[in-house]
């Protein structure tokens, strides 16, 4: 048997006014996606427990089968992990991201989609700030580049001397967009220490080459770093020692790439694959298909809707929806019929409303079709058709299971 989950980042919503009052899911031509539905069974699932944040470092690890009330630990870890970062019982990561602020309002949490170049340039000079303005931190705090504005701030630390605590609250940027980010700095133990070198990153940014490069481009500069998603390293559990198999992780997002590291799945690069509205959606779908040859299951991320949520752009989001419909449903289905015994899992990790461009939590639809997998009647793949067969499945980690087991 094998099988095919693919997450649609974001891709719930509410009914959009400029969509003649459906959702972008309803909107969208997805003819792969409904003849799932129609073969399958549709359901509702909530991968985000109140007590959590609602982004994809929550959603995604309850997607992936792992309980987040157990594993998580934070969001910045995962992505370390997607690094090769080890962190020790008493080392920190800290989530850094390059922003534009302008008049105290968030003006884009990626500072203009900043290339990963220039973003390793500028956290250079971040960490000769931090150790000219803060020289007790230098030998055990270091911004690490990632990829474009995605980077991290490591703490390696001492036993009994943690910096943080269970009570630091720190906002994720593109929960700010176009908003005031004056009663948004960290709080919390140890709040202090991210609120100093957030605001002296200001300073040791403003007159860098690479944004005086970009505003004489007519980009936006990368004005602060941002601090969040602070947390310690988690525990996962092997995903073969708890289901049994094997797994391929194919994405563009860091975060995603250290769960499936966590998880003991392999990873699977992808040229083109840019975590954005460009990515390369037809080379996901055929790296996929090579992927089955050595795994049991191959999941395929795709981040695209919820950027276009970020953007508040409905027709973006139609246009992602109907891109993976197409070019990566469709062709997978397409070659797992000719395989033999195959399920396939379609599911978003949270919703993502077009109207707050934030993660919401909330339910989310899922499709659930393959070999003996009884349909439950629907015609088509949203959250309507969804919510009309009555079928949930909660709390959304027990999703995995079901779409391993259930018959």
């Amino acid at each position: 048997m094998k099988y095919l989950l693919v997450i649609p980042d974001g891709a719930a919503d509410a009914p959009q006014a400029s969509l003649g009052g459906r959702t972008p899911l309803q909107a969208a031509h997805t003819p792969a996606l409904d003849a799932l539905a129609a073969r399958g069974r549709v359901g509702l699932t909530n991968h985000v427990p109140d007590t959590l944040p609602p982004g994809s470092e929550v959603a995604c690890m309850s997607v992936m089968g792992y309980d987040p009330l157990v594993f998580f630990t934070g969001r910045a870890p995962l992505e370390a992990a997607a690094q090769g970062i080890q962190l020790g019982p008493d080392d920190w990561a800290v989530r850094c991201n390059l922003v534009t602020i302008a008049d105290q309002t968030m003006e884009d949490f990626t500072a203009g989609h900043i290339t990963t170049e220039e973003a390793t340039s500028l956290l250079a000079a971040a960490q000769q700030g931090l150790a000219a303005d803060f020289p007790d931190l230098a030998s055990s705090w270091s911004f690490m580049p990632g990829v474009s504005y995605r980077n991290l701030l490591i703490h390696r630390g001492v036993a009994g001397a943690a910096p943080f605590d269970g009570s630091l609250r720190a906002t994720p940027p593109h929960d700010l967009m176009d908003k005031s980010v004056v009663d948004d700095f960290p709080r919390g133990t140890g709040s202090r220490l991210l609120s100093d070198i957030m605001a002296r990153s200001a300073e040791w940014l403003a007159v860098h080459p690479v944004n005086e490069a970009r505003l004489a481009a007519g980009k936006r500069p990368a004005t602060h770093v941002w601090l969040w998603g602070v947390g310690r390293a988690p525990a996962m559990k092997p995903f073969q020692t708890l289901y049994g198999m094997s797994g391929t992780m194919i994405t563009a997002v860091d975060l995603l790439r250290g769960l499936a590291s966590l998880a003991g799945w392999k990873r699977r690069e992808v040229e083109g694959a840019t975590g954005y509205l460009d990515t390369d959606y037809a080379a996901k779908g055929r790296a996929a298909i090579e992927e089955f040859a050595s795994s049991d299951l191959v999941c395929v991320h795709i981040e695209a809707p919820d950027e276009a949520s970020h953007q508040g752009d409905a027709d973006a989001k139609v246009a992602a929806i109907e891109a993976i419909d197409a070019l990566i449903v469709a062709p997978l289905v397409e070659y797992l019929g000719r395989c033999g015994d195959h399920r396939v899992l379609v599911c978003p990790d949270h919703p993502t409303f077009i109207s707050t461009k934030t993660h919401s939590r909330g339910h989310v639809p899922y499709v659930m079709a393959g070999s003996g997998i009884t349909p439950s009647g629907q015609a088509t793949y949203d959250e309507v058709a969804a919510a009309a067969s009555g079928i949930r499945i909660e709390p959304g980690c027990r999703l995995m299971r079901a779409f391993l087991t259930d018959h």
